[in-house]
């Protein structure tokens, strides 16, 4: 009968196996058997590194808003000529100047007497003036009003009084910190809940103004006190306790934000893909900030009472926050322009297509220039061999620029990544393409001439 494992030529059998293939295969078995267990033995580990990385960048991403607003805190409050140049712009802002002359003439007005402006008529002729002066009442007072705003809209246009606001507001410095943190002294003072600065200077200058044009009534007003309201809470205690944290903060929580992020990536174990999140959701809970500086500031000017020029408050408020603002768009552009980097590094597709473009193009460059004649000599093959260094490099530069940079604009961002973009371009031209150098050499040694 036949045999069913009957053999081939040779007497061979085709499906058995020769000694040293048995081993190997059971070499390769056990080399499977080892990675899977050993994958499952990493299994755990790698589920708490996501999760401590995970939590590590949520806490990071949290603290960020807080980080810009201490930030902010401390530089307006900390140095002077920081929040001289914030308020300064104030001095020559229409809506600010409409209610200082308001506030000016009210003041004036309620120390005016008009009868006291007989003083100057004939003792024979006052009656017929007093008779006239209660004819025309009200009409006269309006009239009188109307020559003492315009008297007070000459100040506050004035370049005086935007020298007055800017010297006034450097000395009161140390009292706007009294105001909003509980320290120091001076013409900024805290009442009814509103931080104010007192008029008193600009009312003394209006009556000068009106004794030189003939009211010489002005000289018995007495000194006047006037305040003009620059901020204003419902719980104005509560609010110097959290800016004086947030100051005390201001240094040393935004780098805990940057540190925490961080570390949260060096945790991961895809830290590029991990890298891309975080750095677009903290560009994302920092446009949160910027709604809610926005949903803010109608909050607090709807709060304000009728007293308060509501066109002046927003004056006032954009003002003081236009560097939370420029913050924001420059934490935004950052996280933006750090996603875009860390996803161009990577393996996806369209990342790669970036790529290939980026080194065709610079290559036709540097093809066009070979022809040309020119040659980098050894700096091309020394670039090549240390690349690597070199990018590094060149990013540390460009991350030492932006953290060294004096309140950095998110337009110094883009044009530091642009710059950086540049530096690395010239960098890939100057390495040019190892095969090319050896064709180069090859056609050299053999005698062929290049081109």
């Amino acid at each position: 009968m036949p045999n069913g494992g009957s053999a081939g030529p040779g007497g061979e059998r085709p499906d058995a196996s020769s000694p040293d293939e048995r081993s190997e295969l059971a070499r390769l078995q056990a080399r499977i058997t080892a990675l899977e267990a050993d994958k499952k033995a990493r299994a755990p580990r790698h589920r708490w590194r996501s999760f401590f990385s995970a939590l590590l960048i949520v806490i990071g991403c949290i603290l960020a808003p807080l980080a810009a607003v201490a930030a902010w805190t401390a530089d307006e409050i900390g140095d002077t000529d920081r929040y001289v140049d914030t308020v300064a712009p104030l001095a020559s802002d229409p809506d600010i100047q409409a209610a200082a002359a308001n506030r000016v003439t009210n003041a004036v007005m309620e120390h005016i007497d008009l009868p006291t402006l007989l003083e100057g008529v004939a003792p024979a002729d006052r009656p017929l003036a007093e008779k006239a002066l209660g004819k025309l009442g009200d009409s006269l007072e309006s009239a009188i009003r109307s020559f003492v705003h315009d008297k007070a809209e000459e100040i506050v246009s004035s370049d005086t009084f935007e020298e007055f606001w800017t010297d006034a507001n450097r000395r009161i410095h140390a009292a706007v910190d009294k105001a909003l943190t509980g320290s120091g002294g001076g013409a900024v003072k805290i009442n009814n809940d509103s931080v104010t600065v007192d008029l008193g200077p600009v009312v003394d200058q209006v009556k000068q103004r009106l004794i030189d044009d003939g009211m010489t009534a002005a000289s018995k007003i007495p000194e006047v006190h006037t305040d003009f309201t620059v901020l204003r809470a419902d719980d104005v205690g509560k609010v110097k306790t959290y800016f004086r944290i947030l100051q005390m903060a201001g240094f040393w929580l935004p780098v805990l934000s940057v540190l925490l992020i961080a570390a949260g990536v060096l945790l991961s174990t895809h830290r590029r893909r991990i890298l891309v999140v975080a750095a677009l959701a903290f560009a994302f809970v920092m446009l949160l900030l910027g709604g809610g500086l926005t949903l803010f500031r109608v909050a607090y000017l709807n709060a304000l009472p009728d007293t308060v020029s509501q066109p002046a408050a927003e004056s006032v408020y954009d003002t003081l926050t236009r560097y939370m603002r420029t913050t924001v768009r420059t934490a935004v552009t950052l996280g933006v322009v750090v996603a875009l980097a860390a996803w161009l590094s990577g393996h996806g597709r369209w990342a790669t297509f970036v790529r290939q473009s980026w080194h065709s193009g610079i290559g036709s460059v540097r093809a066009t220039a070979d022809r040309a004649g020119m040659r980098t000599g050894p700096v091309g093959p020394f670039i090549r061999r240390h690349r690597t260094w070199i990018t590094w490099v060149l990013v540390g530069l460009a991350v030492l620029t932006a953290i060294l940079w004096s309140y950095p604009t998110a337009l110094v961002i883009v044009g530091i990544a642009l710059v950086w973009l540049l530096v690395m371009a010239v960098v890939e031209f100057l390495a040019g393409n190892p095969e090319e150098g050896h064709a180069r050499a090859a056609d050299v040694s053999s005698g062929q001439p290049t081109t």
